[in-house]
């Protein structure tokens, strides 16, 4: 088996389809865990964490983004089509299993995925869909639409219908779905996009949990308080630099949370002239604009196993950032995964609305060569806590999935 002994690592439309084609197919044949060097696409580039961890690749499923767990610890994958793979054994001592299908399902992409109350959950571009789940099973027995959206007319003066993806998390009562904006910056029609939507866990009762939230893609359980929080993908054509991008605690708010889009951002700064932000929520961790907040989870205070991360990530999040499409300043944003350390649903360090920069560090880096005009090698988009402590990270540009353990682990 080999591995990358990591070394020190340094909005925009939804990123709904890879922008490049994905290396990899649902059937990876068994891999092995193997160096991230080893035949890169793009020359001297690498998947680099800080010291004291190792990157591996376990697997590849083209298009994957969306991670979760199952109690066997096999690892369900949405991806950017019609279909979510399965990782047998995904955070195992040796080699995981082959990826195969676990589920085809009526519409795409399949991105959302998550299990909870025996069962697994997956969020397509107009419903969500759950199927009954048994310790071991490969294949969905009977996967079941439970709940509708984005049934309603495209706003008026949309640019394209630019979102289509769709996320899921799930609390002990409660689904709670992402869903993308019709446009750039626009009145919307249809009241579940650019929303979050709560259903019960068998689909009932869909009501609106948060508006004015242009791309919610990135959702992830606060295991220590139950809490859901969503980042997502900001609007374009603003001030180079603004506005920030965000991640928030939704359920922590007692009335519906309205975030302003596209009137509103930031530090409840009006964007549109006469707005009123007075209301609008202010966000409690803020990145950089056009990262594009893609995943996200919480590695669990509780966690133990063989790979346990130290102490110092119990309870903190890690987000995806999936890097921008255009150019800013002279380059790409660039792919990478983040850590924000957390107390709580609080932040250790709170928002500097001077710099979007303070509030976390980087993790995984190594996606882009700024270098070879941006060349890269991969953009991360799902994030999941293995059952012994082991951190996965998707890919939706190579179709990796990555594996992040303590060095010696």
């Amino acid at each position: 088996m080999f591995a990358l002994v990591a070394c020190s690592g340094g909005g925009s439309p939804s990123p709904e389809a890879p922008a490049q084609p994905a290396s990899g197919s649902n059937n990876a044949g068994g891999l092995s865990p193997t160096s991230l060097s080893s035949n890169p696409p793009v020359a001297n580039a690498a998947i680099s964490a800080p010291p004291g961890f190792t990157v591996q690749v376990i697997g590849s499923v083209s298009g994957a983004r969306e991670l979760a767990f199952v109690p066997n610890g096999d690892l369900i994958v949405g991806t950017g089509g019609g279909s979510v793979s399965i990782v047998p054994h995904a955070d195992a001592s040796g080699s995981a299993g082959a990826p195969t299908t676990f589920a085809t399902v009526g519409d795409s992409p399949a991105q959302g995925v998550a299990y909870g109350g025996g069962s697994v959950y997956v969020s397509t571009q107009h419903a969500l869909w759950r199927t009954p789940y048994h310790n071991g099973d490969q294949k969905a027995s009977a996967l079941k639409k439970i709940a509708l959206y984005r049934q309603g007319q495209v706003a008026p003066h949309s640019d394209g219908d630019v979102h289509t993806s769709a996320s899921v998390a799930l609390t002990a009562t409660n689904a709670f779905i992402g869903i993308g904006s019709s446009c750039n910056a626009c009145t919307e029609v249809d009241p579940t996009r650019a929303s979050v939507q709560r259903t019960a866990l068998d689909g009932s009762g869909m009501s609106t949990y948060s508006t004015r939230f242009r791309n919610a893609i990135a959702l992830a359980t606060n295991p220590a308080t139950g809490t859901v929080w969503a980042g997502g993908a900001g609007q374009d054509n603003l001030p180079i630099g603004h506005p920030y991008e965000f991640i928030d605690s939704l359920t922590i708010h007692t009335a519906v949370a309205d975030y302003g889009w596209p009137a509103c951002e930031e530090n409840r700064h009006a964007y549109t002239p006469g707005a009123d932000c007075s209301h609008t929520i202010i966000p409690r961790v803020e990145f950089p604009a056009y990262s594009t907040l893609i995943g996200a989870a919480f590695y669990p205070n509780s966690q133990s196993g063989p790979y346990a991360f130290p102490s110092s990530y119990r309870g903190g999040l890690f987000v995806a950032a999936h890097g921008s499409w255009h150019v800013i300043n002279g380059h790409h944003v660039a792919p990478h995964v983040a850590f924000v350390p957390m107390n709580g649903d609080n932040p250790v360090t709170p928002v500097n609305w001077n710099d979007p920069t303070k509030q976390w560090h980087d993790f995984l880096t190594g996606f882009q060569n700024n270098a070879n005009n941006d060349a890269r090698i991969g953009r991360p988009t799902g994030i999941a806590v293995g059952p012994h402590g082991s951190l996965f990270v998707a890919d939706d540009l190579s179709g990796k999935i990555y594996r992040i353990r303590p060095s010696g682990g």
